[in-house]
């Protein structure tokens, strides 16, 4: 099977499997889905949902984040991990919305990533979720698969995202990268399927499953 023949195969599979693509961190806007995806580095979206609630509940927008000390965020994110940097990051990205931008989330990659904590994942998290940019966020989940279904040689994130642009029409990146997730949590695990167990494994390398059971 080709690369092509392969890229189809799981962008079929997935949109049947995952015909909705909610979007897994809670949120009402730009900045609010900008401060969870800050939260989710090194943390899952459950828990960053448990601990977003009552962050919003003192500051869902940048000028009501400010009048918050860095100790105040940090306690209420200390549960998310890199609670200290995490803290900082926001309140100073949030003094930088306001003096920069109006108080607004920029609309660009370049202007994301020049505010702190904020790398190009989390850019194009936002591009994608929150202004329908064609992106293709790249997570530990989708760097796995990618190279499980052998569509890039995994070498680097930034590789991997490359490859799956070239695969994919840009048009479906937005959702597929969350199907990806989804099927990567649910049933092509790190430790549940070895590349011969989930269904889109079987299908797309029959062969592999046949030499895993003659060893």
């Amino acid at each position: 099977m080709t690369y092509s023949e392969r890229a189809i195969l799981i962008d079929r599979r997935l949109a049947e499997l995952y015909p909705e693509t909610p979007i897994p961190l809670d949120h009402k806007d730009a900045y609010t889905l900008l401060i969870a995806v800050l939260l989710s580095a090194q943390c899952t979206d459950k828990r960053v949902n448990l601990q977003t609630p009552g962050l919003f509940a003192k500051a869902d927008n940048p000028r009501d984040m400010v009048k918050l000390s860095v100790a105040e965020i940090d306690a209420n994110v200390r549960p998310c991990g890199l609670a200290p940097r995490k803290a900082r990051a926001i309140h100073r990205l949030s003094e930088l919305l306001i003096e920069n931008h109006g108080g607004e989330v920029p609309r660009t990659f370049a202007e994301l990533e020049a505010l702190p904590g904020v790398g190009h994942k989390t850019a194009s998290v936002v591009m994608a979720q929150a202004f329908g940019v064609p992106t293709f966020p790249v997570d530990t989940h989708i760097h796995r698969l990618a190279q499980r279904w052998k569509l890039t040689n995994g070498r680097s994130v930034e590789q991997t995202e490359r490859d799956l642009k070239k695969f994919f029409p840009s048009e479906h990146w937005n959702a597929l990268h969350l199907r990806i997730i989804f099927y990567g949590r649910e049933h092509c695990t790190a430790c549940g399927c070895d590349g011969t167990v989930c269904g889109i494994c079987r299908e797309l390398f029959p062969k592999r499953r046949q030499a895993v059971r003659v060893k």
